[in-house]
């Protein structure tokens, strides 16, 4: 099976790009973030008709998450992280499919930091935490995917001097996915290549994707049993040179059935 995440940027005005690349690519699976849609402006018709059934939580303007599959509707389960009721942000979404517990998200970006935002992504990252220490304690294949908004390493950012301020390489983020990590789950794409300089994202400004000049910050951590079943990984980073495209690719793996 092969499992993709992909921050769109955007579903309606970028919809032709993740068409194309659903065509070519043909993932069973797909976490989306960032819609940008409200729930009724989701284009479920465009998306069925590329042979995906999909489930959603949209927000008008803003953030935005879906999950897509071409083996089966996907079940859904949530899509709202538990812990803050008060918490109106569209950023989780969770479903079975094929047996598999796929939690798709989109963390929050965090800056300026310090601030409120930044407190409220470290919240965030805390419930994520405590909801994922649940998905292990249940023994099923379970895969978190999608935008987490963090650099683990600096091998995971160009020039990691220009990022020591900001939200998405600050210490505290960084030690919240390694803790997050170190409950039991396995960074894949980290996994198959552990020393390799590999990017997801690359600004629009500064030339950065011609001057590869990326960060990673999508990701997927596997459960242990899923993590045995683990294949491939990769970067469809051609995606992202085309034309009115999104600032992230899609990253996606490959699990043995």
């Amino acid at each position: 099976m092969k499992i993709a995440t992909y921050n769109v940027n955007g579903v309606n005005g970028r919809l032709p790009v993740l068409l194309k690349w659903l065509k070519e690519a043909k993932p069973h699976v797909v976490c989306l973030q960032e819609l940008k849609a409200p729930q009724e402006k989701f284009p479920e018709q465009a998306i069925k008709d590329a042979g995906y059934d999909a489930i959603w939580h949209g927000q008008k303007s803003w953030n935005g998450v879906a999950i897509l599959s071409r083996v089966g509707k996907p079940e859904e389960l949530r899509r709202v992280l538990p812990g803050d009721p008060e918490d109106a942000h569209s950023r989780y979404i969770e479903a079975i499919v094929q047996g598999i517990v796929i939690g798709g998200l989109y963390l929050p970006n965090g800056n300026p930091a310090p601030g409120p935002k930044f407190d409220y992504k470290l919240g965030w990252f805390k419930r994520l935490s405590a909801h994922a220490k649940k998905l292990l304690a249940q023994e099923v294949p379970v895969v978190l995917a999608g935008d987490f908004n963090v650099m683990p390493t600096e091998l995971d950012v160009y020039k990691p001097e220009r990022w020591v301020d900001d939200a998405l390489f600050r210490p505290e983020v960084r030690k919240a996915f390694k803790t997050l990590v170190a409950q039991g789950w396995t960074d894949a794409i980290r996994t198959l290549h552990p020393n390799e300089k590999i990017y997801t994202f690359w600004d629009y400004f500064r030339n950065a994707y011609a001057r590869d000049a990326g960060l990673r910050i999508d990701h997927f951590l596997l459960s242990p049993d899923l993590a045995k079943r683990l294949k491939k990984c990769g970067v469809d980073r051609e995606v992202r040179g085309w034309e009115k495209t999104s600032d992230h690719a899609p990253v996606w793996i490959e699990i043995k059935d």
